[in-house]
């Protein structure tokens, strides 16, 4: 009995041993539980609550205050001293637009006197005064008609019958002179013709030719020529020379004034072809000059009417001027009727006669 009472005692004292073990286990086990909860909310809501808030630069420019400009009043009592003509003259842009950048113009003074007046040769020739867009700019004349524009073609007779009466001769001073007169910058070329065609400073292989004829460029390209029979049937074989324009400048305008004084005269005489060339130019010319000592036969007429309406419709005015020869007269003043150009007649004294197209 007593045996059993021990047992007993034992078997309570583990039971409780057991139930204490029990109970700091469940502690510890809900003290984790709460941490790793807590822990998990912490990463759900912590990341609501932060707000990135992003700055926001801003810039205030300087508020740009308006300088009313005094306008001074002029003394018309006060005697100024004009300036000596040494004084350099100011090189002044002006521009009707306001700048970011400001460019001082330096005074310059000159020490030395000089007897020249005027504003020098700094800017040089090329500026013009005529219409059109690009550089250059003016015009010229020939044999008394006036032009302006930046490009300016010459279809210039050079037939063997320009002989009688120092045609030629008046003519190549003329051109000459008119040449010379193109302001730097402007575009020209000039474009002679007989029976063939050619573009100046082109050579003429055989000058008297009377059915076949050679034409060589500055390039050494070959263009043939031939006639059916007679001075006024003369038509390209292959293809045909394109005329290319010219800048006016110094050394270009001296070496053009070379090719007319050099160039020879050829047999043959027509119009279409030459005047066709001249309006075909890329851009188009603004004005062509065209003179012949006589006419092309019996399509005179027919080209001054289909020349003339294509030229008019590309705004080319055409200048003509017949060279003491009468037959040329009528299909000549219709070309410019037609075009708006102007038609003057040099009579055998070398004068020039503008004639009315009314």
């Amino acid at each position: 009995m007593a045996t059993s009472l021990v047992y007993d005692e034992e078997a309570q004292q583990e039971l409780k041993r057991q139930r204490a073990r029990a109970t700091i286990s469940s502690v510890i086990i809900s003290f984790l539980v709460i941490v790793l909860l807590g822990l998990i909310l912490a990463f759900v809501l912590i990341p609501g609550i932060l707000v990135n808030e992003t700055d926001i630069i801003t810039y205030q420019a300087a508020a740009v205050e308006d300088n009313e400009i005094e306008q001074k009043q002029l003394n018309p009592a006060v005697q100024r001293k004009p300036s000596a003509p040494s004084s350099a003259m100011a090189k002044v842009i002006a521009a009707n637009t306001t700048s970011p950048t400001a460019i001082p113009v330096p005074e310059v003074v000159v020490d030395v006197e000089s007897v020249d007046f005027g504003d020098g040769d700094d800017f040089g020739a090329g500026w013009g005064s005529g219409s059109g867009s690009g550089s250059g700019g003016g015009g010229t004349t020939f044999f008394g008609q006036p032009s302006t524009g930046e490009r300016v073609a010459f279809v210039i007779d050079y037939s063997a019958s320009m002989r009688a009466n120092d045609r030629v001769g008046i003519m190549k001073e003329e051109l000459e002179k008119s040449i010379s007169g193109l302001n730097g910058g402007m575009k020209y070329q000039m474009i002679f013709f007989a029976g063939p065609v050619w573009v100046a400073g082109s050579e003429v292989k055989d000058k008297n030719a009377k059915d076949v004829n050679f034409i060589e460029d500055e390039n050494g390209t070959v263009y043939e020529w031939r006639t059916s029979g007679g001075a006024h049937n003369w038509k390209p074989r292959g293809k045909e020379q394109k005329a290319e324009w010219l800048t006016a400048n110094k050394v270009q305008l001296r070496e053009s004034q070379k090719v007319v004084k050099n160039t020879p005269l050829v047999w043959g005489t027509r119009w279409k072809y030459a005047l066709e060339m001249a309006i075909d130019m890329e851009p188009a010319p603004q004005v062509v000059y065209f003179m012949t000592d006589g006419s092309t036969g019996g399509e005179a007429m027919k080209i001054a009417r289909t020349v003339g309406a294509k030229a008019s419709s590309r705004g080319i005015k055409i200048n003509c001027v017949a060279m003491m020869e009468p037959k040329a007269h009528e299909a000549m003043k219709e070309l410019a009727k037609r075009t708006g150009g102007q038609f003057s007649v040099v009579n055998k004294d070398g004068k020039h006669v503008p004639v009315s197209l009314d």
